[in-house]
């Protein structure tokens, strides 16, 4: 027997009144943001922190290789670790898009599964980032999160235990052995993850490729493999993404001109940055901050 995903309707009309712009609205809650979008937005690059999405209203496609990821109302995504990828929004002014991101809090997450101990299930290789079906468990706690945001002597007092109830959930779900991953420390999967985190502080650095293997303790060939099988792509293509990613927060988000944001991420020419921008974008940095920038304009 099919059973019916839980009806979103609830989650639009919580949001609704909290999000007054389009974008990502940060909340009192430092590990909660809201998301609103009214116009569609065509496939283009981005990163999410390691994070829970729940989209009540819209619909999201993210492509990561040559996985297609579909999130919209009565599902909700779990990225695990902060990988580039493509993603494309469906949304229009008559419904726009509405959803909740809770990002990942390590310490949480590692009381939490050790709370809950080892599942009985057989282990399988981790997901970084999948769509899993709401469960009425999991709607009845975004729920409870969005109701208390309404109220700030709320959201002071059970705020963070409301934060708990949702990455329980999840931890409850398909992606629970992805987010289990992030606390136990042992096997290849592990040793990527931790690259990975170096590689987000570090990512303007002057990166050898040989270094992150011995980082990792592998050997290069071993390295490439486990890396590309996670992220869906090579190290230096990775690190390119990112680079670029991070480069366009800010030139749309902060007050940075072009040859800043080339230097802040790591590029010593312009004109490559430029290039590179161009080809991942379909736009220069230059045009694309001017865009965006006139979007934001009441």
């Amino acid at each position: 027997m099919t059973v019916s995903a839980p009806s979103t309707c609830p989650l639009i009309e919580l949001i609704t009144p909290l999000v007054e712009r389009d974008g990502y609205i940060s909340t009192s809650l430092p590990s909660v943001t809201l998301m609103a979008s009214r116009r569609p937005v065509p496939r283009t690059p981005l990163i999410y922190d390691p994070s829970l999405i729940i989209v009540a209203q819209g619909h999201k496609v993210g492509h990561l290789g040559d996985r297609e990821i579909h999130y919209g109302p009565g599902q909700y995504l779990v990225q695990t670790l902060p990988l580039p990828f493509e993603c494309e929004t469906q949304a229009s002014e008559e419904a726009p898009l509405l959803g909740v991101a809770v990002r990942f809090d390590p310490a949480l997450l590692g009381e939490l599964v050790a709370a809950m101990g080892e599942p009985a299930t057989a282990e399988v290789a981790p997901v970084p980032m999948d769509s899993v079906s709401m469960s009425p468990g999991m709607q009845a706690a975004v729920e409870r999160l969005l109701r208390t945001l309404h109220d700030s002597a709320e959201t002071t007092a059970m705020g963070e235990a409301r934060v708990r109830d949702v990455v329980f959930e999840a931890l409850k779900g398909e992606q629970g052995a992805a987010m289990r991953a992030l606390v136990h420390h042992d096997g290849h999967y592990s040793r990527i993850v931790e690259v990975l985190s170096w590689l987000h502080e570090h990512y303007a650095a002057d990166v050898s490729v040989d270094a992150l293997a011995a980082q990792a303790s592998m050997s290069l060939s071993t390295f490439h493999q486990h890396f590309k099988q996670v992220t869906q792509a090579s190290p230096l293509q990775y690190l390119k993404r990112l680079r670029l990613i991070k480069a366009q927060q800010l030139l749309v988000q902060e007050a940075c001109n072009v040859n800043q944001a080339a230097e802040a991420v790591g590029y010593r020419s312009v004109s490559q940055f430029s290039r590179d921008y161009k080809r991942c974008f379909g736009n220069t940095p230059l045009k694309h901050r001017q865009e965006e920038r006139a979007l934001q304009l009441p």
